[in-house]
C-alpha cells in the first residue's frame, strides 16, 4: 500500500457522527432527504470494514414493539426514514477517494454495488461527495459532513 493512502486510511478509521446530509441539485438547489436533524454513525475499521447507518429523526414506533411485527405501512414508513449499509472499503489517494463496496443494504438496488466517495478532512471533520448522479433527468449531488466521535487523532 502507498504511504499517501495508507495516511488516508488512517485519518478515516474510526467512528463518526452525522453533522450534515444533503442533496444539492445543479442549479444549486439543496435539501435533506433525511430531515435536518438526522443522525448517523459510520464507521471505518482499520481491518477494510465500513458501516454507513442514518435515520431521520422522529420515526414512529411500532404499536405491538416487535422488530418484525409492524403493520405494513409502518414498516415501510420506518424504512423510508432509515438508510443502511455495510461492507468493505479501499482508499485511493491519489483522487482522495474511498470506495464502498456494499455487501449488505436496505435498499436491495445497493447490495453488491460499489460506490466511490470523495473525501476530504477539515479539523475534526471529514466530509464525502458522492459522485453526480442522474435522478428523474436532474444531476444531484450528495453531501455528507461527519464528525470524529471517538478520540483517535
Amino acid at each position: 500500500m502507498e504511504e499517501e493512502a495508507r495516511t488516508l486510511k488512517e485519518k478515516l478509521t474510526g467512528v463518526w457522527k452525522l453533522v450534515n446530509y444533503q442533496v444539492t441539485d445543479a442549479r444549486g438547489v439543496s435539501n435533506h432527504p433525511m430531515g435536518k436533524d438526522a443522525s448517523g454513525i459510520a464507521i471505518y475499521h482499520e481491518d477494510g470494514y465500513m458501516s454507513v447507518q442514518i435515520m431521520s429523526s422522529g420515526r414512529l414506533a411500532y404499536a405491538a414493539g416487535g422488530i418484525h411485527t409492524g403493520p405494513t405501512k409502518a414498516v415501510a414508513a420506518a424504512a423510508k426514514g432509515y438508510l443502511a449499509y455495510s461492507g468493505t472499503y479501499e482508499v485511493s489517494s491519489g483522487e482522495s477517494m474511498v470506495e464502498h463496496y456494499m455487501t449488505v443494504s436496505l435498499n436491495p438496488n445497493w447490495e453488491g454495488d460499489t460506490q466511490p466517495r470523495y473525501v476530504q478532512f477539515e479539523g475534526d471533520r471529514l466530509i464525502i461527495n458522492s459522485q453526480p448522479v442522474f435522478i428523474q433527468g436532474q444531476e444531484k449531488n450528495t453531501q455528507l459532513i461527519w464528525e470524529r466521535a471517538d478520540s483517535k487523532n
